[in-house]
């Protein structure tokens, strides 16, 4: 394999980025020889001004060099794994797809990468119920042998992470900052656990990048690249979660989406997914049969299923609905005091099954 910092190089060059780079390898351009100008460029390929200056440069030792050699010395010393395209530890699925990175830059364990991965990807404002959805489902995926990944933002992506972290289990997070930080700062120590507990972060941005906001939209074709399936959690119409799931079928990926509420905004995403064809699913084992042949060897369906808690036979909580209706109206239905209504509702409640909110209650589960 060539050099790693001529694929650092490559991945730093201006005014070019990886849809270009593929397309030239593709028609049969070496990068580290480019680099070098030990080859030309095809025919009917130019690049900008600014790229061709960065190329000579990097051929004279000038500044772009030095810096993939000083990025090089800073993944070594603060024990980072690199993975250049060619390197044969490469994500062979994300590999395949139309535009992938040059270089993936790692904090953790590498070898998590070539497990089969699963996305679960959602609103960063997640409703209580979604995140519990989150961390249920990435629970069981994780106890199938599936490796969770996802994007360690607020809502869908910690409690995906979390879950994994719970449970003292692998999970691959994917970030659009270099790996020198974390973001949201919030997240430092939920970023050490899934180190610690032998997972791995995950970025094509080489240390020293910021938290730019283009950043995140792009390595969202890395979370759904690593994965033979996407799952949405909850996604209103405009979000960078449907832009995950269609990146997934422009992979030739499965997507899933999970349904809810036809009067909450968080569903509306995902019933648009369906609508164009996602599978629909409620229960995980659903997940493992359309995507058994694929993992490789994982539990039965049964056993899967079997991970995830169901609701406690309660006469009572099979009376309350999933969207909200008001503690009187419900009392007055159920023939009960309201005070010994909400007595039980306050037990229900602690146990995750229902949602009180002011005088009205919803069920969750």
């Amino acid at each position: 394999m060539s050099d790693p910092r001529e694929w650092i190089a490559a991945s730093l060059l201006p005014g070019i980025g990886p849809v270009t780079l593929a397309r030239l390898r593709q028609e049969g351009t070496d990068i580290p020889r480019l680099l070098r100008g030990e080859t030309a460029l095809p025919q009917n390929c130019r690049l900008r001004p600014q790229t061709l200056a960065a190329l000579h440069e990097y051929q004279r030792h000038g500044e772009l060099y030095r810096q993939a050699e000083a990025l090089l010395a800073y993944a070594e010393t603060e024990q980072l794994h690199l993975l250049p395209l060619p390197h044969p530890d490469y994500p062979e699925l994300l590999r395949q797809i139309a535009d992938p990175p040059l270089v993936l830059w790692i904090r953790g364990d590498p070898g998590v990468l070539s497990l089969p991965q699963l996305a679960l990807v959602g609103s960063r404002k997640a409703s209580r119920e979604g995140g519990r959805l989150a961390y249920e489902f990435a629970t069981a995926l994780s106890a199938s042998g599936v490796i969770p990944v996802s994007g360690l933002a607020l809502g869908i992506d910690a409690a995906t992470h979390r879950a994994c972290v719970d449970r003292q289990a692998p999970t691959t997070a994917v970030v659009g900052t270099g790996l020198d930080q974390v973001y949201p700062r919030r997240h430092q120590a939920l970023a050490a656990a899934i180190v610690e507990q032998g997972g791995a972060i995950v970025s094509e941005y080489p240390p020293g990048t910021a938290p730019l906001p283009g950043n995140f939209p792009k390595r969202n074709r890395i979370i759904s690249g690593l994965a033979v399936g996407t799952l949405v959690v909850e996604a209103a119409l405009r979000s960078g979660s449907l832009i995950t799931a269609r990146q997934a079928l422009e992979q030739g990926r499965e997507v899933f989406a999970i349904p809810g509420s036809i009067h909450h905004p968080l569903s509306r995403g995902c019933h648009a997914l369906i609508r164009e064809g996602a599978i629909l699913v409620e229960q995980v084992d659903q997940i493992i049969e359309q995507l058994g042949s694929l993992m490789g060897s994982l539990l039965v369906a049964g056993d899967v299923a079997s991970s995830v808690e169901a609701p406690p036979p309660s006469p009572l909580l099979q009376q309350i609905p999933f969207d909200s209706i008001w503690l009187d109206s419900l009392a007055v239905e159920l023939e009960l005091p309201v005070a010994e209504l909400q007595a039980t509702l306050m037990l229900l409640e602690l146990d995750g099954y229902i949602e009180l909110s002011g005088s009205r209650v919803r069920r969750l589960r």
